[in-house]
């Protein structure tokens, strides 16, 4: 798990251990930053004895969010075990009982916890990060013949911006929900922002939910196959974390999804992608449109005298 904090499901893993389960729990550790989401959970496992344990080190960061019981059902998630992630953000995880699919988590989690490698190979069922997910979900992409929907928080790889253009050139209608341009990290905004654009520009429509965080990960081709997960559409995930996302085929789950879909983009609003409109949206939030080379007009100019003038 990325992050474990909520009380409730803390409660419940520490239950499972006292009524005899055997529970082994695996953490992101540190961020580069050194902040550790996870202190507390980890110091209360382990002090209640559960095999608890940092996420191998050979990963900038164990983004995936999954679960085993009984090596006879897994979880595969977008959403982290934090409370906010259970009542504020539009989320997303899928139950499996495919026995194929379940061996593949557990053993990606034996081998991350004893350190060795994985490698899932071409055969592999589930779409695993770093070892493939940029190609399964590119594939994905290029398989649709009539609709797609993507909700993503963001959008920076190149790869799969190309394959978003290129679906809408061939006449694929698609509806793509992204978050604000001020949410993403400063340092991320050009291609996080350009990335965008680029999409807008040839037709893409890009909305943002109206009454709730975005954080799921979740594409919808055609409404009959989908992908729900970790994984963010940039590099950091495909290429340096440890990421897990499951394509589904079962038409009552995909119906599911399509429902949810429909039901997020009518209740959204499109993203105004113009100089104006990331102008207001990143000046109102803390800043960033100088990296973007945007100018104020002269409404914003008149509200920040001086300040965004344009050259004479």
């Amino acid at each position: 798990m990325f992050v474990f904090s909520d009380p409730a499901l803390l409660h419940a893993v520490l239950a499972a251990h006292q009524r005899g389960v055997k529970v082994w729990v695996m953490l992101n550790a540190a961020r580069r930053s050194g902040e550790d989401d996870n202190k507390a959970v980890r110091r209360a496992l382990a002090k209640a004895g559960v095999q608890v344990t940092d996420s191998n080190p050979q990963f900038g960061i164990t983004h995936e969010k999954s679960m085993v019981a009984d090596d006879r059902v897994a979880f595969v998630k977008s959403l982290n075990w934090a409370t906010k992630n259970l009542t504020e953000t539009r989320d997303y995880a899928i139950a499996t009982t495919h026995r194929r699919e379940v061996g593949e988590i557990v053993d990606c989690f034996e081998s991350d916890w004893h350190r060795r490698d994985f490698k899932p190979g071409d055969s592999a069922h589930l779409i695993w990060c770093p070892n493939g997910g940029r190609e399964r979900i590119a594939r994905f992409i290029d398989e649709a013949k009539h609709t797609l929907f993507v909700q993503n928080e963001r959008y920076q790889d190149q790869v799969i911006i190309e394959r978003l253009v290129r679906a809408r050139t061939r006449g694929v209608k698609i509806h793509l929900m992204a978050r604000p341009p001020h949410s993403l990290k400063k340092e991320k905004i050009v291609e996080g922002v350009g990335g965008l654009r680029i999409m807008d520009d040839v037709g893409i429509k890009i909305h943002k939910l109206k009454h709730l965080k975005l954080h799921g990960k979740m594409l919808l081709a055609d409404g009959s196959r989908a992908i729900v997960g970790s994984i963010n559409l940039a590099p950091g995930s495909f290429d340096d974390r440890r990421e897990l996302a499951i394509e589904i085929h079962d038409s009552d789950v995909v119906e599911g999804l399509h429902k949810v879909a429909r039901h997020d983009w009518k209740h959204s609003q499109p993203l105004d992608l113009s100089d104006e409109g990331l102008f207001a949206d990143l000046e109102k939030h803390g800043g960033g449109a100088e990296k973007l080379v945007l100018r104020a007009d002269h409404h914003h100019a008149k509200k920040h005298p001086g300040k965004h003038a344009s050259p004479s």
